[in-house]
């Protein structure tokens, strides 16, 4: 196809309002490509290659600029660009603007030039060698094979090369119009075209596999080690929501690091990040780990962590420290140490598990992979077991937890009800400390449960218990502050006078037969203590129960 027809077919699409109309254009495009189907289906979305792959132009807007004045002519410069830029706010506008085609020099003539005009394919190819070009000269490299492919341009062309070039194609068209388009092009379900992407990560290779095979082919792509795909996300929500919509849930810890998806064939490793960027050569740690511990083909889902000299989980940019560095690895490796924890298994020795439930994903991870290379997950439906690995977290230094549904497939690129994070406090309450009870183990001589009471007309009355979000180091400081004030012991529980107040966070509150306030906490959270605020200026019932009406 000529460039200029596709660049006129970019800008009937960009005229489009209705999304249905967009994907009927679509559609007609693809429909007509012979064969440039896998680089249209591509550069309609504004990609250059598939979006598995780690390879990019590497072009700023500068650059872009350079190439564009240079085909403007001699009395036109890279700052001259930039300021229709600030004028217009589209680089596409801008290029169009310029009359190209009479500049000579080094790309002047490249591919698919001539009388016959600039193909797509020759556009892939230059921007293919564009990709790759490096080292020493590479910059001028690029501005010249960007010079020649503006060159050649008509206005139209230009428009639409330029905003290829940056990844701003801003016509109205995402994952799902080519989804949809594919679909209706060469008559699949949408399912089939969707599941094909997840595994592909290739909407060019999906429009081929439809094109010549149909269905029947589309169900044929499988997972490929070496070959990431996107991410499964996860929302904010409640452990009272999980539970309420699931039979059961399963729980782990929130690590503070950063996404990796682990790639490994049987002999080597490769680690990729959520944005699927190659990441292996910048933790080799990592690597060593994985290579030592499988022995069989995986493709596992886990979080990268920054370690202390005791093992204690760094700032999450510590990891980014890792992530982003090329050159001196062995030395960043002594200054910031990593370790990952698999907690997915979506391939395991050949065998696809995207659509098998989060148990059994969980069965082939353990089986796959040693203990130190696998997060914990505990399967439950007790709050209290919930409440105790949210405790353990938090006490190791980790963020909190992540809820997630057993029964779950793993749907890549997609953040929905089946996999949540613990929301964040929003609201917190002064409540006054009234009793407390012992702890067991290694802190049976430290206070380890608090009773939490808010002010009444007449006292105070209890609207739960905390004993989550502290440390063992505020334990000890809480219980010397404490111990002056018990007023009776019954075993390991004490009764405490009204001295101590901690902000408390929450997740809601819901009436309850269980304390004398009426109402219970759901999911309490040690904050702080509030050494300025006196028992007498606690919060009171009357808050709760406005702050219970209003959810």
């Amino acid at each position: 196809m000529e460039f200029a027809a596709f660049a006129d077919r970019a800008a009937a699409i960009e005229a489009e309002s209705a999304d249905t109309a967009i994907t009927e254009s679509v559609s007609a495009l693809l429909a007509d490509a012979d064969d440039d189907l896998a680089t249209l289906a591509r550069f309609v979305q504004g990609r250059v290659f598939p979006a598995h792959e780690s390879r990019t132009l590497d072009v700023g807007p500068r650059l872009c600029y350079e190439a564009i004045a240079r085909a403007a002519g001699r009395n036109v410069d890279a700052d001259d660009v930039e300021a229709r830029l600030a004028e217009t706010g589209d680089v596409g506008e801008v290029a169009a603007s310029y009359e190209f085609g009479g500049q000579r020099g080094l790309g002047a003539f490249g591919n698919g030039g001539g009388a016959d005009g600039l193909t797509v394919a020759a556009v892939a190819d230059d921007l293919a060698t564009l990709a790759a070009a490096s080292g020493d000269g590479s910059q001028e490299t690029k501005v010249d094979l960007l010079f020649g492919l503006f060159n050649r341009c008509e206005p139209t062309e230009a428009r639409y090369l330029a905003r290829l070039v940056l990844s701003e194609m801003r016509i109205g068209v995402g994952d799902g119009t080519v989804r949809d388009a594919v679909a209706d092009a060469f008559d699949v379900p949408v399912d089939a075209v969707e599941r094909a992407v997840q595994v592909s990560n290739d909407y060019g290779r999906v429009a081929e596999v439809a094109r010549a095979d149909g269905e029947s082919g589309l169900a044929a792509i499988d997972l490929a080690v070496g070959r990431p795909v996107q991410a499964m996300l996860a929302q904010a929500g409640t452990v009272s929501e999980a539970l309420d919509d699931w039979e059961a849930a399963a729980v782990e810890w929130k690590y503070d690091g950063a996404r990796v998806q682990i790639h490994f064939d049987g002999e080597s490793a490769r680690l990729f990040s959520r944005n699927m960027e190659d990441v292996t050569d910048p933790l080799p740690e990592v690597v060593e780990t994985v290579e030592s511990a499988l022995d069989a083909p995986a493709i596992l889902d886990g979080e990268v962590v920054a370690i202390d000299d005791d093992g204690d989980p760094l700032p999450f940019q510590e990891v980014l420290r890792r992530f982003r560095r090329k050159h001196d690895v062995a030395a960043a490796r002594e200054d910031v140490t990593v370790r990952a924890r698999a907690f997915d298994c979506l391939h395991a020795d050949g065998d696809d598990l995207l659509d098998a439930p989060l148990t059994e994903r969980r069965d082939r991870l353990d089986a796959l992979a040693p203990d130190d290379l696998v997060s914990e997950c505990r399967f439950t439906t007790d709050p209290d077991e919930v409440g105790d690995v949210e405790r353990r977290a938090l006490d190791a230094g980790h963020e909190g937890i992540m809820l997630k549904d057993p029964d779950s497939a793993y749907s890549p690129g997609k953040r929905g009800k089946h996999w949540r994070k613990r929301k964040p406090d929003v609201e917190t309450l002064d409540c006054v400390v009234t009793g407390a009870e012992w702890g067991e183990g290694r802190r049976a001589t430290l206070l380890g449960s608090f009773e939490l009471s808010v002010r009444t007309d007449d006292g105070y009355a209890t609207v739960g218990n905390v004993a989550t979000g502290i440390t063992d180091a505020e334990l000890e400081e809480l219980t010397a502050r404490l111990e002056p004030h018990v007023v009776d012991t019954d075993g390991r529980d004490v009764t405490l006078d009204p001295a101590v107040v901690f902000e408390v966070g929450y997740e809601e509150i819901q009436t309850s037969t269980t304390y004398g306030s009426g109402y219970a906490l759901r999911f309490p959270r040690f904050v702080a203590v509030r050494d300025d605020v006196s028992p007498a200026d606690a919060d009171s019932l009357a808050r709760v129960e406005r702050l219970a009406d209003a959810r």
